[in-house]
């Protein structure tokens, strides 16, 4: 059974998946903050391989991104760090990005390397689903990775069940047409999560773009199985001599439990 299929069949509810930027806030911080986020209740690790055209990322993962390129991030140096991850990360981990960069690697050799490193799947916004199924999907499969698509509020109910079908792991529900980051309140859109709850798909649905809080991560979970968190992470290291102590103050306020110390 895979990591992502153990997770959800685990954990029906409240699954937390967290976005960080490899090689931010520095380029040696990727395991770091990777041990970190499962010691304090990540029920998933979502890595974004930096990008310099990075079309829907907000300002924020923008800036984290850029900054992990000048760090000297790169999908090699990525590749690399994650080499022994599964001594000591037990959560899935999802590699997110975009195809130019991968493409540039090789895309056959990063997946390959990026299987046996232990890496779970990847989420791949700008890779079309014709693409998909024509050239790509069967190398993805070929080395068992999941591979998951996203959906929009705009998207319809055809190709919801489309990408549902193509998908494994879970499916990606954009809260909202635009950038990661936004204000959009994820609460507005709970008629959009009651459809998708009411589609009963064949995949978990995780709700991303929007949520930042308690509250609102409840609120994506009301009719999903949980949520991802990613710019407002981002901005709680960001700035931070110690990511440890700033991790467990951030997932201790979504999550609901308090650091005795």
């Amino acid at each position: 059974m895979s990591r992502l299929n153990e997770l959800f069949g685990r954990k029906r509810s409240k699954v937390l998946s967290v976005y960080v930027t490899a090689g931010f806030p520095r380029l040696d911080s990727t395991m770091e903050v990777m041990r970190v986020l499962q010691e304090n209740g990540a029920d998933m690790i979502e890595l974004g391989m930096p990008y310099s055209d990075p079309l829907a990322d907000g300002p924020v993962i923008q800036a984290s991104g850029t900054r992990a390129l000048e760090n000297g991030m790169s999908i090699a140096r990525l590749l690399e760090q994650l080499t022994d991850m599964r001594a000591s990360i037990r959560v899935p981990v999802m590699l997110m990005g975009y195809l130019n960069p991968i493409l540039q690697y090789g895309f056959d050799k990063f997946c390959e390397a990026a299987a046996v490193a232990g890496v779970d799947g990847l989420i791949l916004p700008d890779l079309p689903i014709y693409e998909f199924e024509e050239e790509y999907g069967p190398v993805i499969h070929k080395h068992g990775l999941d591979f998951v698509f996203l959906v929009t509020p705009e998207t319809s109910e055809e190709r919801i069940r489309k990408v549902d079908a193509l998908s494994s792991g879970f499916l990606y529900a954009v809260s909202s047409s635009s950038t990661t980051g936004g204000n959009r309140d994820v609460s507005d859109q709970e008629t959009y999560f009651r459809r998708l709850e009411e589609m009963r798909l064949r995949n978990p649905v995780l709700v991303g773009f929007g949520v930042r809080d308690k509250n609102s991560f409840e609120a994506a979970c009301r009719h999903t199985q949980g949520a991802i968190i990613g710019t407002a992470y981002i901005r709680a290291i960001e700035g931070t001599l110690d990511i440890g102590k700033a991790t467990k103050e951030f997932l201790g306020s979504i999550l609901n439990w308090a650091d005795p110390s």
